[in-house]
């Protein structure tokens, strides 16, 4: 999942649609989707709008209103509208918050933050930079990474400007890693899907972003399922052959009251 976008106040909306109330609707159509409670639920970046402890208190009171999730391991990336501090202090116990790695039995989670306190555009610093080269070089099963914002330019001349700054250094890297299966990411509302080619031999690592739980931007690419206006996720397969796989997921909106 991605982009929320919760308030402090429960009966919040963003963007004309109430957050809580999407985010809790998503969460339940998402589940009646796959049919089963995920391993881990992961959520890449804009949390909280207001940048407030308590809207990420209401990610936890939504997460105990859909029964199948109260147990389920929570993963957080912060996007631009977060406050990581904050997010740390409501959600800490609750979840892994990058820069994490996580054992995912047979699969490494990789979970960088791309916040930068002040602006809209991502950025890695290099100190987390050189963490996640360490990471790539000693892994010794396959890995999936997640971030908020979009490492290349989708095509969309708004976004792409507002994008993840000066991604070389990062693409290199990920290029160079053999144990990388495919990069998540939000930030764009959509479902944007692409390829990084690897710099030696091997096949290129798929680039998927993630739609809104809360409210849809103008797509880039069609949608495969005809409904690109409307919220959804993606539910992600781990394979212990090393395979992943990207089915999107969609809903309708809750509208505003």
């Amino acid at each position: 999942m991605s982009d929320p976008h919760l308030l402090a106040d429960p009966r919040g909306h963003c963007r004309g649609r109430p957050s809580m109330a999407s985010l809790r609707h998503g969460l339940r159509q998402a589940l009646s989707q796959i049919d089963q409670p995920p391993d881990l639920l992961l959520i890449t970046g804009d949390l909280c709008q207001d940048e407030s402890w308590g809207g990420y208190r209401r990610l936890k009171e939504v997460l105990e209103d859909v029964e199948p999730l109260r147990e389920v391991p929570l993963a957080l990336t912060p996007g631009n509208h977060d406050h990581p501090a904050l997010m740390r202090s409501a959600l800490g116990r609750r979840a892994v918050i990058a820069p994490a790695a996580l054992d995912l039995g047979d699969w490494t989670l990789l979970l960088l933050s791309s916040h930068r306190s002040g602006a809209v555009a991502g950025f890695l610093d290099p100190r987390q930079l050189a963490w996640l080269e360490r990471q790539l070089e000693l892994a010794d099963q396959p890995v999936v990474l997640a971030l908020h914002h979009p490492p290349v330019p989708i095509g969309d001349s708004g976004l792409d400007p507002i994008a993840l700054q000066d991604p070389g250094p990062f693409l290199r890297c990920l290029q160079r890693a053999p144990a990388l299966k495919a990069v998540l990411f939000g930030h764009v509302h959509q479902h944007w899907q692409g390829e990084l080619p690897r710099s030696g031999a091997g096949s290129p690592i798929p680039l998927w972003a993630c739609p809104s739980s809360l409210a849809s931007f103008a797509a880039v690419q069609p949608c495969p399922l005809g409904r690109p206006d409307w919220p959804g996720g993606r539910w992600l397969t781990l394979q212990p052959s090393g395979e992943v796989a990207s089915t999107l997921l969609r809903w309708s909106p809750v509208e505003s009251a």
